[in-house]
């Protein structure tokens, strides 16, 4: 014999007579831890920020050019004026400007490499 709240034996259930099957405590115990696990992967991955990397794309190009090209020109002659002041405390001519120009250059490359990202050292594995 079936009661009126016993819908798990065919009984009817629903203002319009229509059979469904109410799930029972366990299935909804059950779907609830379901959740619960996948809801605390989810939440886990969003909460591990993503590695920054520098975003040039914000930048405008021009003011990146005009950057690059002053961190060039300013290595340059700021070697350049050490070269003419060690000639002319020396009196070594030309050997100082030629040679501290030409580390002054080096210096204009590597601070450009460092400006645009490009100098950082890679990690183990990438190309």
């Amino acid at each position: 014999m079936s009661g009126p709240d016993d819908t798990s034996a065919g009984g009817k259930s629903g203002p319009d007579g229509a059979g469904s099957s109410r799930p029972s405590d366990t299935e909804l115990s059950a779907r609830l831890e379901r959740l619960n696990t996948s809801l605390g992967h989810v939440r886990a991955k969003a909460e591990v920020p993503a590695p920054k990397e520098q975003d040039t794309s914000s930048k405008s190009g021009v003011a990146l050019a005009f950057r690059l090209g002053a961190e060039f020109v300013s290595g340059v002659l700021v070697g350049s004026l050490i070269g003419y002041g060690i000639d002319r405390f020396f009196s070594i001519t030309p050997w100082g400007l030629i040679v501290f120009t030409l580390v002054g250059f080096a210096a204009g490359v590597t601070n450009m490499l460092r400006a645009s990202g490009e100098g950082r050292k890679k990690g183990p594995g990438t190309s």
